[in-house]
C-alpha cells in the first residue's frame, strides 16, 4: 500500500501550480473543472511518491486558517529534495524569493536534515534529504 496523493484547497491553482513546478519539479496535470459543482482542480506529479492534488471551489466555503497555523489532523507534509546540500540551496532560494523559512535548516533529535517553509497557501512544508 501507499499513499496515492493529498488534496488540498486553495484560492488560486496558478498561483500553487507555479509554485511546485518553479521549486519542487512537479509536473502539473492537464486540470479538471467541474462547472455544476463550482469545482477545479490540478494534480501535480513529482518523479516519484504521492501526488499533490491543488482544488478551487466557488460552492464550498473551506475554514481559512491563519498561515502555518498547526491544527489537528494533517499539518505538514514533506518533499525530498536528495541530499542536504539541495535542502541548504532550496531553502535559502525560498527566504530570498520572499517565502516565509519556519525552521532550519538544522538536524533534528530523530536524525532528519530539514527545513520547514510555506508554500503560497500556507501550508507547512518539511524540505528533507
Amino acid at each position: 500500500m501507499r499513499i496515492e496523493h493529498l488534496a488540498l484547497w486553495t484560492d488560486n491553482l496558478d498561483r500553487v501550480r507555479n509554485f511546485y513546478v518553479t521549486y519542487f519539479d512537479a509536473v502539473p496535470g492537464s486540470g479538471y473543472r467541474n462547472p455544476a459543482k463550482g469545482f477545479e482542480s490540478v494534480f501535480l506529479s513529482f518523479s516519484e511518491g504521492a501526488r499533490l492534488e491543488f482544488m478551487k471551489t466557488s460552492k464550498l466555503e473551506p475554514v481559512v486558517l491563519e498561515p502555518g497555523a498547526q491544527r489537528m489532523g494533517l499539518t505538514h507534509f514533506a518533499l525530498s529534495v536528495g541530499s542536504e546540500a539541495r535542502v541548504d540551496e532550496l531553502t535559502q532560494r525560498l527566504k530570498d524569493d520572499g517565502y516565509p523559512v519556519l525552521d532550519g535548516p538544522r538536524r533534528t533529535g530523530d536524525g532528519y536534515y530539514e527545513s520547514v517553509v510555506l508554500d503560497p497557501d500556507g501550508n507547512r512544508i518539511e524540505i528533507t534529504v
